[in-house]
């Protein structure tokens, strides 16, 4: 399967647009996670766990992509685009999404 932010796959033709294929992945908030990242927060830096999760689910959700375009007979999938937000919980936390959306098409 490739997988490609590009419209197009460079040396090959498109045969069939199989259709729009999105993935979500969503994680909920770690209480010591987040203690620490308000610590690293107060005195500047890169939150290094925070990275490693939006990491983890970028990876998870390219591979939901994967399947979900390999579930319509597709062998690559186009135009890939992942963004990220949070889900606020009220007072009790905040849940992070990792969306993937793409096109799956057929190559010749």
């Amino acid at each position: 399967m490739i997988l490609s932010t590009t419209d197009f796959i460079q040396g090959k033709n498109i045969q069939a647009y199989r259709g729009i294929v999105t993935a979500e992945v969503v994680y909920g908030s770690n209480m010591l996670r987040d203690f620490f990242a308000s610590i690293r927060d107060f005195w500047g830096g890169r939150t290094a766990s925070y990275e490693r999760v939006f990491e983890r689910g970028q990876q998870d959700a390219l591979r939901e992509l994967e399947d979900r375009a390999r579930q319509l007979g597709a062998d690559a999938v186009i135009g890939i685009q992942i963004k990220t937000d949070t889900i606020n919980l009220d007072e009790t936390g905040v849940l992070m999404l990792i969306t993937a959306t793409g096109t799956a098409i057929s190559l010749a």
